[in-house]
């Protein structure tokens, strides 16, 4: 059965084109992976297919109304009126305005009692029940155990929620809707080992209709039937996950290179042949002087001269442009000098927010080439503890030491460290001694170029904005990086390459992070943060 099919979508961004002649279509019980660069439009194509934004051209048939789909966002707004709980429920459109109609008509019978506010409870109760009544909400509790969240985050707010916490209730609110057709983008940022375990399982095994967006390249290989390339120019779809993704873009390489080289050898062999018949005509026009049998001759060198150009017009055509080798990102981080041994000394270090207490009696000492990996179930505080030690929160109990020398260059999750008033030029722009040249090279070397330099900042993607990031710890000098979550969001390319530029950063890290590609590339410690308390994990390299 088909669910949905995309024809002919064009999407401009002021008046240039993100993406065009976009075509697929998706079938139910497809698994599918929206792949592609940071800033190519997935995140766009997935909000425009649910009617969330417009396309300049193109058409979308739904087979299944979109009220039926779900929707997992790599990020949802944090509304401090609304409890996890409540979010979750509210994913039950006409049920939870039923129940948010019966619980105001209660207080209502509370305050001021009367026969027409009984009746009016009356109608509204019947019609809760009838729509499922209390059961889906022992059924929304279920799920929200089922993705262990703690029943003392249920009532909590979701702004006060961590990032793995708010995946989490995004996951909780779908598998109450059990939709017909699921969109998801970045559906495993900062979720823990065990949530990630689960979530692979429980995609693999889901019968409907699915497309995501991933740069999780395990993920990918667990899950997706197809990878759904995005491009400028349109999309094309392979089978299997990552791994058989990347093998069938490399055939693809190899057969343009291929194609490219005899191509190049033909286009000689004709511009040869031309250059030969121009110095024949030439010479036989030359030679017949006035006689006409010779000139008749000499005209039949011309024929074959324009019969090679057309044929060489015809070729030219045919291949087009030289197969591009697409620029990537270019980053290398330095360190100021640190001539001591121990840069940080956490010490008895105790927080809490409101009566939960996060972290409890912690102390950690950093020091020169240490580069240590954080890991721990979503909430345990690990953001918390990062944001401690690069002085963004101040501890109820302990202290965090630092040696005069250390300078901290510090990566946010939540890429609030980011003047998102101001454009990625003007921002690099205020610092002493830049200039334009200096500043466009930088920007290009993190794959903003031309008129992106001009984009500002608050209206980037997720993988932009840590790209931007970057460029922030780049000037910082630091000798000890303390990142939280530092590849989210980025893709794979970009990934591999921050990967690269941490390995060869001279100074020390302490970093927070999910992947275990990263873990297995970089650290040199890892520690397990849970119930406010920190263990050395066994860890082999």
């Amino acid at each position: 059965m088909l669910v949905m099919k995309a024809k002919n979508l064009r999407k401009e961004v002021n008046g240039e084109p993100l993406f065009e002649s976009v075509n697929f279509e998706v079938h139910q019980g497809e698994h599918l992976a929206l792949f592609g660069k940071n800033g190519s439009g997935k995140t766009t194509l997935l909000k425009g297919l649910l009617g969330q934004e417009t396309f300049d051209e193109g058409v979308i048939h739904r087979n299944i109304p979109v009220t039926h789909w779900g929707w997992l966002s790599a990020s949802i707004p944090a509304d401090p009126q609304k409890s996890l709980k409540e979010f979750v429920l509210s994913g039950l459109g006409e049920w939870y305005k039923a129940k948010e109609n019966l619980d105001q008509l209660q207080k209502k019978m509370g305050n001021q009692p009367s026969e027409e506010i009984l009746t009016s409870y009356e109608a509204a109760y019947n019609q809760f029940i009838k729509l499922g009544g209390y059961d889906l909400e022992v059924e929304a509790e279920k799920h929200l155990t089922q993705l262990s969240i703690d029943p003392v985050l249920w009532n909590t707010s979701l702004h006060e929620l961590s990032g793995g916490q708010k995946t989490k209730a995004q996951l909780a609110k779908i598998l109450i809707q059990n939709p017909d057709f699921i969109l998801m983008d970045e559906p495993t940022n900062h979720l823990d080992q065990d949530t990630l375990i689960w979530l692979e399982d429980w995609v693999k095994n889901y019968p409907k209709a699915i497309l995501f967006v991933s740069h999780d390249r395990y993920f990918l290989d667990q899950t997706a039937h197809a990878m759904v390339e995005l491009k400028n120019d349109g999309v094309k779809r392979y089978p299997g996950g990552y791994t058989a993704f990347r093998e069938q873009k490399e055939i693809e390489r190899r057969e343009q290179e291929r194609t490219y080289k005899k191509y190049k050898q033909k286009k000689k062999e004709l511009e040869e042949s031309i250059r030969n018949y121009h110095q024949w005509f030439n010479k036989a026009h030359k030679d017949a002087g006035q006689d006409d049998f010779l000139r008749s001759k000499a005209k039949k060198n011309v024929s074959r001269l324009h019969a090679k150009e057309s044929e060489l017009e015809r070729l030219e055509k045919k291949m087009g442009e030289k197969p591009r080798v697409e620029k990537g990102l270019n980053v290398s981080l330095e360190g100021s000098e640190f001539s001591g041994r121990k840069l940080a000394a956490i010490e008895n270090l105790t927080f809490s927010y409101g009566e939960k207490e996060i972290l409890k009696d912690v102390s950690l000492t950093i020091q020169r080439g240490d580069r240590i990996a954080i890991t721990g179930p979503n909430g345990a505080g690990k953001s918390t503890l990062l944001k401690l030690l690069a002085g963004k929160l101040v501890p109820q109990a302990g202290e965090v030491r630092l040696n005069p020398q250390t300078r901290i260059g510090y990566f946010d999750q939540e890429l609030e460290m980011l003047n998102r008033d101001e454009t990625l030029l003007d921002n690099l722009l205020s610092l002493p001694d830049m200039t334009q040249t200096m500043a466009r090279t930088i920007l290009g070397s993190f794959m903003f170029r031309r008129d992106a330099v001009h984009k500002n900042l608050i209206s980037l993607s997720m993988g932009e904005k840590c790209r931007a990031a970057f460029i922030k710890l780049y000037f910082s000098q630091a000798n000890l990086l303390v990142l939280d979550e530092p590849t989210n969001f980025l893709d794979i390319s970009a990934k591999e390459t921050i990967e690269e530029a941490l390995m060869g950063y001279p100074g020390a890290m302490i970093f927070v992070t999910h992947d275990r590609y990263l873990v297995q590339k970089l650290a040199t410690r890892v520690l397990y943060l849970d119930k406010g308390c920190l263990s050395l994990v066994d860890f082999d390299k």
